[in-house]
């Protein structure tokens, strides 16, 4: 049955729902918070399917839920979160993605704009000569394999205490930088191998690094708590896990098919592989999955403590960067939410998928940094290559999402599409005439990336905003772009 508009009930301005006894199989319903215009959008491909097929999964509670930045992914949508009961319901790696913990850490600095400007150019080539990006690009150090499992096992926490950062990137980073779960005897020696040379690297697609302005303030007093201040020079890193959760995911997914059976597991789609968070193989999984998160977080900790030498070399010791928060967006959790189980409210243990989706906890929640409490955890949202990022703040109203939000604008078209219909010179022509540097390695990857090939970043967190899932904070605008290949 083919899903139409008509399908959906319109709970509110920004929020559709289609019913559970919209298929025999659903177990809850499925919600996207969207206006009508991406709804349309997203019903031209696959992605609202998909969000009806993880309505499925056993274990599921709630709601299966999209974001404004919907679009397809591998089983689950991008843009997706999904939650299941602790232990019994299911671990998906089409939950997660290839890409585990892909994710933002954002720096800001003590100076403006105008005092990093007349040094763009050379500060942004710097940064590109120190921080390897593209598809399979390694850095000079080749890792052992104890110090890969010493990183699998404590992420950017072991590189911290290593010399390679502060205590406070660590402090101001989600889950403090590393999953205690991980166990690095569930990740395969070939993932292992492939990440050897990978710490601290960028990688291709829509991976960047920024130099950034603060180019607007919406809420002054979060703004201060958060360090911001307008017209505030800062650096943001968007990467994850590489080739090593590629091949975490890689892996498991073949593990986990060959299972299903046993477990008596029938998905409507077969990239919806799953299993038990308490069998064998989820147990297994969660800890590579951890494992490949902690990379992640390592390798951005190398990543801005490499930017943070560059910059020095360019600029000198007084300018120093600083960590405002790192967070995930592709990454499974276990923590406690709200659900009404008969009618009735409980505080109960759920295992959270968040695909292309990023955690925003509310003020006051005991897993966010204390110096944050008051206003909530900074949210991430990164543009496309040269429009605006976002910094928000989660609310007491994300209950509604597993405090949960965007990740991006979200994809428009494929990648082969924008390379067909976006000329990578006319693209650079538009970024130089908004006064942008750009540092890039193949024009190809200038063609997939182009601004018009993804949805309205604007439009994106404005919805978030006016239904009071996130609180807009501040607006970044690039200065200069560093892209994977």
């Amino acid at each position: 049955m083919e899903v139409q508009l008509k399908d959906f009930t319109k709970i509110s301005d920004f929020l559709w729902e289609i019913p559970k006894t919209f298929r025999k199989k659903m177990r809850v319903p499925a919600r996207i918070y969207a206006s009508e215009e991406i709804l349309k959008d997203a019903l031209r491909n696959k992605s609202v399917e998909q969000l009806i097929n993880t309505t499925t999964l056993p274990g599921i509670v709630n709601y299966s839920i999209a974001m404004p930045d919907i679009h397809e992914g591998y089983g689950f949508p991008i843009g997706g979160v999904a939650a299941t009961k602790y232990p019994n319901g299911i671990i998906s790696p089409g939950g997660i993605g290839f890409d585990q913990n892909c994710g933002m850490r954002l720096l800001f600095s003590e100076h403006s704009e105008e005092d990093i400007k007349p040094y763009l150019e050379e500060v942004s080539k710097e940064i590109q000569k120190v921080v390897p990006s593209g598809l399979g690009k390694g850095a000079k150090k080749i890792l052992s394999t104890q110090e890969i499992d010493n990183i699998l096992k404590y992420g950017a926490k072991f590189l911290a205490e290593k010399g390679f950062g502060e205590k406070e990137d660590i402090e101001n980073c989600e889950s403090n930088g590393y999953i205690e779960e991980a166990d690095p005897s569930f990740v395969s020696q070939r993932a292992k191998n492939r990440s050897k040379d990978q710490v601290g690297t960028l990688g291709s697609g829509n991976h960047f690094l920024e130099i950034q302005k603060v180019e607007e303030i919406f809420d002054e007093g979060t703004a201060k708590t958060f360090g911001l201040f307008k017209d505030q020079t800062t650096f943001m890193a968007h990467t994850g896990s590489r080739a090593l959760g590629h091949q975490n995911a890689t892996d498991y997914i073949r593990k986990m098919e060959n299972k299903m059976p046993k477990y008596k597991i029938n998905m409507p789609d077969r990239e919806l592989v799953c299993a038990p968070l308490s069998s064998k193989e989820g147990k297994e999984f969660f800890s590579a999955m951890c494992c490949g998160a902690n990379f992640a977080w390592a390798n951005r900790q190398m990543i801005i403590y490499n930017i943070r030498k560059a910059v020095e070399k360019m600029l000198g010791k007084s300018v120093k960067l600083r960590t405002l928060y790192d967070v995930a967006h592709n990454i499974a959790k276990i923590e406690e939410h709200k659900i009404t189980i008969n009618g009735k409210e409980k505080i109960a243990k759920l295992i959270v998928h968040r695909k292309g989706a990023t955690r925003a906890f509310p003020p006051g929640h005991p897993e966010i940094p204390e110096k944050y409490k008051s206003v909530g955890q900074p949210v991430l949202i990164p543009g496309s290559m040269g429009t605006s990022s976002y910094v928000l703040a989660g609310t007491e109203k994300g209950k509604e999402t597993f405090f949960s939000a965007s990740h991006g604008g979200g994809r428009l078209m494929s990648r082969r599409e924008a390379i067909r219909k976006f000329p990578a010179k006319e693209i650079l022509k538009e970024l130089k005439e908004k006064e942008i540097v750009v540092r890039f390695s193949s024009f190809m990857g200038i063609s997939e990336e182009a601004p018009q090939a993804y949805k309205n970043i604007e439009n994106v967190v404005n919805i978030l905003d006016k239904i009071g899932l996130l609180k807009k904070v501040a607006r970044l605008k690039p200065a200069a772009v560093i892209k994977g290949e």
